[in-house]
């Protein structure tokens, strides 16, 4: 006698296909989406851990390097999630077998669920070859690893929205470009990847505050060595808000999906 299928798992098996899919994709092209993202954190630790590192200090009781090490992995993580959904859903609308997608029985949350955990993915799985070659360079104290961990998460599904909001909004290569040239990377290097926000003059650390970015880079800091600029249960709540904001853009989005065949 036939066994019929669980009606739960037909209900969710397009969102384990296009899952599949996703990581798949990002898998299969390795040396782009995971080995030279890797080699440039490197570079980094490299210029700022062996030549710096135990030159300078800008926070007492820390060399630059354990300062600069969380930054460069939330810059891995942030730039990997944000890059595996926009480019993904892009190609997908640029090569025009977006709409073979939708007419598939997928929902829109299925739809945003699938492109958010392949980015989380890939993004987690950068920070933390980043973290593990960082050891080489210098030891981190990993205050509050749960914490740490959290708001790694944070950011990757974070900017997993921000790749759906620009892939969408996206008309040609240039413009989905801006978004990392003149919005993600300004942002990043301007709230306090290589420098702590309390050493700036007090407008420029004002304005600072006003950088999304801050919180999260900083949230992940104080995580990870237990020092920041600020507490990290309000860098947490600033980064949940913007992540839930974006979220809600996004499913808009997807949801009113008549851009996603243009």
């Amino acid at each position: 006698m036939n066994q019929q299928p669980d009606s739960a798992f037909v209900a969710w098996l397009p969102f384990y296909t296009l899952l599949q899919k996703e990581i798949r994709r990002f898998l299969r092209v390795a040396s782009q989406t995971l080995v030279t993202p890797v080699i440039t954190a490197s570079l980094y630790l490299f210029i700022f851990g062996a030549t710096l590192g135990e030159r300078i200090s800008v926070v007492e009781g820390f060399s630059y390097a354990q300062f600069v090490i969380p930054g460069l992995i939330l810059m891995g993580i942030i730039n990997n999630s944000f890059s595996n959904v926009a480019s993904s859903l892009f190609m997908s609308r640029y090569l025009g077998n977006i709409v073979d997608l939708m007419v598939t029985p997928v929902t829109p949350t299925q739809f945003i669920m699938a492109y958010t955990l392949a980015a989380m993915l890939r993004g987690l799985a950068v920070g933390l070859i980043v973290w593990l070659i960082s050891c080489c360079f210098a030891t981190l104290p990993l205050a509050h690893p749960l914490a740490a961990l959290a708001m790694a998460c944070l950011a990757s599904f974070l900017f997993a929205q921000f790749g759906i909001i620009a892939a969408v909004h996206a008309n040609n290569f240039d413009s989905l470009a801006m978004f990392t040239n003149f919005i993600i990377l300004p942002l990043i290097y301007l709230g306090g990847v290589f420098y702590p926000i309390s050493i700036l003059p007090p407008f420029w650390a004002g304005l600072s505050h006003l950088n999304p970015l801050f919180y999260l880079i900083d949230g992940f800091r104080y995580a990870m060595l237990g020092v920041g600029d600020l507490s990290y249960a309000l860098s947490f709540g600033v980064v949940t808000i913007m992540a839930l904001v974006l979220f809600i853009w996004a499913a808009t989005l997807i949801a009113n999906s008549y851009r996603l065949r243009n």
